[in-house]
């Protein structure tokens, strides 16, 4: 599970942050594990982070959990940041828009994998207008897919990696990966057993899902 940092424990250690000290000062720090001074960046520049995400992205939940994810990338890689290429609240940005970016690239392959599912079980849902409800209801299912998929043994992410989003037939599937045909259908049929009882609890699928073509 991911690590949070708690903000409450943030304001206790950075209540008072020093104006003499630079960021500079605290990635200093933070490269020699002081959680301190994580606290202390993070109190300063929080609102800033969570007004660059929020332009990027609107659910109040993804933003919470793109800035910890942020200060978990300071905290992993702050012995990456070098002060002679540039000041640390830009790198600091860079970490936060890198980290929303593939969060929206993520929702959007999710939401194609989704598609393709509907379409392997020869479903064809009539076009409705998307209201707010539908918006909210597409975000739940979107993210117990992703959960899912990444709760996948390896193999089977990779091929439904593959299939889903790549496009890929199995028999591309086992030519590009060098794996038997065989053992690539037992995947797909494990994980689109797995996938299918997610989306059917949010009542997008009813009935069998046939795994990709061969």
């Amino acid at each position: 599970m991911l690590y949070t940092f708690d903000s409450e424990q943030f304001k206790t250690k950075a209540a008072a942050p020093s104006s003499e000290v630079s960021d500079e000062q605290l990635m200093e720090r933070i490269q020699h594990n002081d959680e301190a001074a994580l606290a202390a960046l993070h109190h300063r520049h929080h609102a800033l982070l969570r007004t660059i995400i929020s332009r990027m992205i609107s659910n109040d939940y993804d933003v919470d959990e793109l800035i910890q994810e942020c200060l978990l990338d300071v905290w992993r890689h702050a012995t990456k940041y070098r002060a002679q290429k540039g000041k640390a609240l830009a790198w600091l940005i860079t970490l936060a828009r890198r980290r929303t970016i593939d969060r929206i690239r993520r929702k959007m392959a999710y939401c194609r994998a989704q598609d393709r599912l509907r379409e392997e079980n020869g479903g064809h849902s009539e076009a409705v207008e998307a209201g707010a409800d539908e918006a909210a209801s597409q975000h739940d299912r979107a993210e117990a897919i992703a959960r899912l998929i990444a709760r996948l043994p390896e193999a089977q992410q990779q091929a439904v990696h593959l299939a889903f989003y790549r496009g890929m037939t199995q028999r591309q599937i086992a030519a590009y990966t060098g794996i038997p045909l065989g053992t690539i259908k037992t995947r797909l049929e494990l994980a689109l057993r797995k996938l299918r009882a997610a989306v059917v609890a949010f009542g997008e699928l009813h009935g069998n899902v046939q795994p990709a073509h061969v």
